[in-house]
């Protein structure tokens, strides 16, 4: 093992591994991002990355990253209004993954195609976070299946009829004709400006 591996930079290895690989490494992929010679030495630093909360075993004893993982720092408030005094402390981290999917183990994303939910802010490209098993309330926004065609519309209920309703004018209402399926309810939206 070498004299300068710290938690720090065998954290940051594992972090960068993350991001590039989206999965996690194995113990051999291990030896060679914390650059060791033994799996007791990559075990060693994995107790510590789960005494420190970086690393948790999930109900099948996998390691994952926990919920506080390679968060990203809250530093204040911003208005969006008229323009005021910004003060840039750090306040907390933010997991995004926390923050954006309250229910991970039903939960998955799909990338938006087409402009019919625009007035709601969701636009072509964007990724929709949609929580399965989720009863539909008026007014959310659903992933349905119409007649056997899938789509992403608000869900409106009256009286005993129910209907789907894009956030677009140049969108008609749409009425099940023979089968109406709700596959989940969106939950977030998220748009990426720069790459």
């Amino acid at each position: 093992m070498k004299k300068t591996r710290d938690i720090k930079s065998v954290e940051e290895s594992l972090a960068a591994f993350y991001r590039r690989q989206k999965r996690m490494p194995t113990y051999t992929e291990m030896m060679d991002l914390f650059e060791v010679r033994s799996k007791s030495v990559v075990s060693y630093w994995i107790d510590k990355l789960i005494e420190k909360g970086i690393l948790e075993k999930d109900a099948q004893g996998f390691l994952k990253l926990s919920d506080i993982s390679f968060g990203i720092p809250l530093v204040g408030n911003i208005a969006a209004g008229l323009p005021a005094s910004a003060e840039e402390n750090t306040r907390d981290v933010v997991s995004m993954d926390a923050y954006l999917v309250a229910k991970p183990e039903s939960s998955f994303l799909l990338r938006v195609t087409g402009d019919s939910m625009i007035g709601a802010g969701i636009m072509e490209g964007d990724l929709v976070v949609v929580e399965r098993n989720r009863e539909p309330k008026n007014g959310d926004i659903v992933l349905a299946e119409v007649d056997g065609q899938w789509t992403l519309k608000y869900f409106r209920r009256k009286g005993g009829q129910v209907m789907l309703e894009a956030a677009n004018p140049a969108y008609p209402m749409i009425y099940p004709r023979e089968e109406l399926k709700i596959g989940g309810v969106i939950t977030a939206a998220v748009r990426k400006y720069l790459m």
